[in-house]
């Protein structure tokens, strides 16, 4: 090999290509592949350092393309020759930037099919993006993402994906797009903007050019998302389009998805096989601030009713978002609550309850009031009026004059008659359209 090369050190310029082309096809035409790495990796080097600029891409050119079409048929080889290439050409990026970019393609292919994520990452935020078109620069970045976060490097992946997010309007091709799509909402899911990442994932759920499982998976995202999300009026909307969805019925999370929707309780056995499908970003442990340890540490001074739980906080994004829940799912139920019964409900110290039910309310999630004298949370008794009401008869829309009487308990009941009269006049009203009630004749 060394007296090959040494004689083709004397020919001319222009004689040295066809040489060295002819070199690179005998090598790769042996049958015994245990010499073929070195020889290539001899050959490039020599190349590079003494053929020119010149000869060196056009020999480098022809090597890259016979490795892309499959010249080298054994995997590890073909791994093999194409990181020794990039290590002897990285030094001279410069002068071979497409060579090297080709080769880093391929490489990255080649780690991708052995599902080494994060190597083939590293692989593809090698290559010099001077002389790409933005679109290509696009569809590189969206494949860096997409590689990382299967790895479970969100924090990368995220900046990786605010480049790609620049170039967002530079392609017009659909699968591309899509792809950007799906990374924008498993950027939101992996940096537990649950909200974001549930609407992103419904959203994706419904288009036709993704196949029916992956759609399936995506909606099975949603659910998840949704779950996680912090309780209040912008996950109910949340919730109440995916459980309007009628394929949500076939999902296994569809039990905790209704519950969550219709304001129930939810028990820690449903809990339990919701959280065992889980990834484990969505099972990350939450600190709790010391502001908050601190106004958790509040408790009854009644030692006649000890606490039942000395937490002090919840201790997951799951356990969080189950916790909110439950507090405004009371809220529908109770009129009030002491502290020590909702740390009971929640499973928390009474004064971590209230701490709960206080950032609730300040954040306009829960509405309410704390008496901390009574050590009592009062819920707003004040509900959105049915749609009906008004409407019975086919009125339309009737201008309401509320007295006020300063009595909230007067009000509600006022309320609840309201509605029931409204509800029982539609009621009966369908029935008589389907003939089942006669009304009686009226006689002068």
């Amino acid at each position: 090999m060394d007296s090959r090369l040494a004689q083709f050190a004397a020919l001319n310029q222009k004689d040295k290509a066809p040489a060295y082309l002819s070199l690179v096809s005998e090598i790769l035409a042996r049958q015994d592949q245990s010499f073929i790495a070195p020889d290539l990796h001899t050959l490039v080097e020599t190349v590079v350092q003494d053929a020119g600029i010149v000869v060196g891409r056009q020999v480098l050119s022809e090597l890259v393309r016979i490795l892309g079409t499959g010249g080298i048929s054994d995997h590890s080889l073909r791994k093999r020759v194409a990181e020794e290439t990039l290590n002897t050409l990285q030094p001279r990026i410069v002068s071979y930037e497409e060579q090297v970019n080709s080769l880093r393609f391929q490489l990255a292919d080649l780690l991708e099919t052995e599902e080494e994520w994060s190597e083939a990452a590293r692989v593809l935020m090698g290559i010099s993006s001077r002389s790409l078109p933005d679109e290509e620069k696009f569809r590189v970045n969206i494949r860096i993402v997409r590689l990382l976060l299967e790895d479970e490097d969100s924090v990368q992946a995220e900046t990786y994906y605010n480049r790609a997010a620049s170039l967002s309007n530079s392609t017009s091709d659909r699968e591309t797009q899509l792809q950007f799509k799906l990374c924008q909402a498993r950027i939101s899911d992996y940096a537990r903007k649950f909200l974001e990442a549930a609407m992103r994932y419904h959203e994706l759920s419904w288009l036709a050019e993704i196949d029916e499982e992956e759609r399936k998976e995506m909606l099975s995202a949603a659910v998840t998302c949704a779950v996680l999300a912090p309780a209040g009026p912008n996950r109910s909307r949340v919730l109440a389009s995916l459980y309007r969805d009628e394929r949500s019925a076939d999902l296994p999370s569809y039990n905790i998805l209704s519950k969550m929707f219709l304001d129930h309780i939810l028990r820690p056995a449903e809990i339990r096989t919701f959280e065992e499908r889980l990834r484990p970003h969505q099972l990350a442990k939450i600190a709790i601030s010391s502001n908050d340890q601190l106004a958790s540490t509040i408790d009854d001074d009644d030692s006649a009713e000890p606490s039942t739980s000395t937490r002090r906080g919840p201790s997951t994004v799951l356990d969080r978002a189950v916790m909110e829940h439950n507090l405004l799912a009371s809220s529908k139920i109770y009129n009030n609550i002491t502290f020590r019964g909702l740390g009971a409900l929640l499973d928390l110290a009474p004064g971590a309850a209230e701490t709960m039910a206080r950032k609730m309310i300040e954040q306009g999630r829960l509405k309410g009031s704390i008496d901390q004298v009574d050590k009592l949370i009062w819920f707003d008794a004040a509900r959105e009026e049915d749609d009906a009401q008004g409407k019975a008869g086919g009125l339309g829309d009737v201008e309401q004059t509320n007295e006020d009487t300063g009595a909230p308990f007067t009000k509600r009941w006022d309320l609840q008659i309201r509605m029931t009269a409204a509800n029982v006049e539609t009621i009966v009203q369908h029935l008589a359209e389907k003939g089942l009630v006669h009304q009686p004749a009226v006689t002068a």
